[in-house]
């Protein structure tokens, strides 16, 4: 596991915090009124992009640029700024645009910080629940929760049957795939709200996610977050979850090897 120096830490991190807070207060300054609605696949299947989505990144890209010109930016809306440095931040400027689009209030910025392509720190802001998850150093992960900051961890004491277990495949799984994983869909009590999901298991509110199709920028700033918080996060492959794709958070280890046993049968 790659490691900053803790200097290193303090200067990113109190980037991020403040970032955050720069985020929600655009926001309500400039994007909360009637926005532009656009079909990323054209017919295809549903995959909305916002006018505020643009704004976001735009803002986040000059935030980054003003403080850290010669890192590397990965964005859902406007691609791959590249340079020499082994620092990336990965951008998705409205991670639940869907729920954007409908007034769910459940939507966040996710950003990540990542040296030479390994998340080391993440920010998670939800600009209508005025509170932000975020992590200072590969142990230590916070939420901001109306300007009072508190330290998060994990269910550790979390067991199978009496998890809290929050899921959605994202139409990823047929009906006959779902069929083989009784044990999970019978459990599956707890609404998934994307990333609020993620940041609500690092406070150990849930104890178990399970997400299918994710991209780099969905994931990469939350899996600091859950590192940070003592959670286990990887692919349902059991693989590093830089790589994305389908995703389990487990509480705990002997929770997050039952799981994988589960969803073997459809992890392939």
């Amino acid at each position: 596991m790659i490691k900053l120096k803790s200097s290193d830490y303090k200067v990113y991190s109190k980037f991020i915090e403040n970032l955050a807070k720069k985020l929600t207060k655009f926001y309500y300054l400039k994007l909360n009124k009637p926005f532009k609605v656009s079909n990323k696949l054209r017919g295809k299947g549903y995959d909305p992009v916002t006018s505020a989505d643009k704004a976001f990144e735009i803002f986040i890209r000059k935030e980054i640029n003003k403080r850290f010109p010669h890192h590397q930016v990965i964005g859902e809306e406007f691609g791959h700024k590249k340079s020499k440095s082994d620092y990336s931040w990965v951008i998705d400027p409205i991670d639940g645009t869907r729920s954007f689009v409908i007034g769910n209030p459940t939507w966040s910025n996710l950003i990540s910080l990542n040296y030479k392509g390994i998340p080391v720190l993440g920010l998670a802001n939800f600009p209508i629940l005025k509170k932000y998850y975020f992590n200072t150093s590969f142990n230590s992960a916070y939420v901001s929760d109306n300007r009072k900051k508190r330290k998060i961890v994990v269910n550790r004491k979390a067991t199978f049957s009496n998890m809290k277990l929050s899921a959605a495949f994202h139409g990823s799984l047929t009906l006959n795939q779902q069929k083989k994983i009784p044990q999970i869909l019978r459990r599956m009590q707890f609404p998934c709200a994307d990333a609020l999901s993620y940041s609500h298991f690092a406070e150990g509110k849930l104890d178990v996610v399970i997400q299918c199709g994710n991209k780099i920028w969905d994931i990469h700033a939350l899996t600091p977050i859950i590192r940070a918080s003592r959670g286990i996060v990887t692919t349902w492959k059991n693989e590093d979850a830089k790589k994305a794709g389908n995703i389990i958070c487990a509480a705990n280890k002997s929770l997050h090897v039952k799981m994988l046993k589960i969803l073997k049968p459809v992890s392939k």
